[in-house]
């Protein structure tokens, strides 16, 4: 019985010497925790999905129609209220046309040297009593105004410069407009830090014209 016993024990320690089950390989992880030496499930570092969402879009429409093109220091006056959103006058606006908006937004110094509006968003707000008061108190006046109603988001076009500040609208339909962007600018143009400048001006669309409209100011 003992022999028995003690050839059992030494297969069995034959078996586990042999058998390669020895401790893994411990490892120091980047945050300094004990983990094993193996890849761990899934990859590890898989990105994040990407989180498309037009809310900045929408922002920025407001932004857009809230902005002055000159650099101002803070107003502290009360805001413009807007007038009520013409629905009859944007009912009769056309849906589709033919017309192309094409050009190039930069500002421009004394010396007539640009700087670009690289990669900027611009965008073509038609002509109404609506975006007229606009132009008006907050373009060119420069006061703050109540916020947009939502509703004209669906009658604005968006598009985009390149990396030398060209830009083109398709399919305009024909109408009047107001092309909008922003270039943005610092030592450049003499500022300690940058600032977004708002550009605005007026255009007509006629049938399938194609409209050759830069996009610019000068800075003092």
């Amino acid at each position: 019985m003992t022999k028995k016993i003690s050839l059992f024990f030494i297969l069995f320690m034959m078996v586990f010497l042999f058998s390669g089950c020895v401790e893994r390989e411990l490892s120091l992880s980047e945050d300094g925790s004990r983990s094993s030496g193996y890849p761990k499930w899934g990859g590890q570092s898989s990105a994040e999905e990407e989180n498309v969402d037009i809310s900045d879009l929408e922002d920025e429409t407001e932004t857009i129609t809230e902005d002055e093109m000159i650099i101002t220091d803070e107003m502290s006056q009360q805001k413009v209220q807007r007038i009520p959103f013409p629905v009859s006058e944007y009912a009769r606006l056309l849906k589709t046309g033919k017309g192309t908006v094409k050009g190039t937004i930069y500002l421009a110094d004394g010396y007539n040297r640009r700087v670009l509006g690289s990669s900027t968003r611009l965008y073509l707000n038609p002509l109404t009593s609506y975006s007229r008061q606009w132009y008006k108190e907050s373009y060119l006046g420069g006061y703050p105004m109540d916020e947009s109603d939502s509703r004209l988001f669906n009658y604005l076009r968006f598009t985009a410069s390149d990396a030398q500040g060209n830009f083109a609208f398709y399919g305009v339909p024909s109408g009047r407009y107001y092309l909008v962007g922003t270039v943005q600018c610092g030592h450049e143009c003499g500022y300690d830090a940058p600032k977004n400048i708002r550009i605005a001006t007026e255009i007509t669309v006629m049938g399938n014209q194609i409209v050759q409209k830069d996009l610019t100011r000068v800075v003092e």
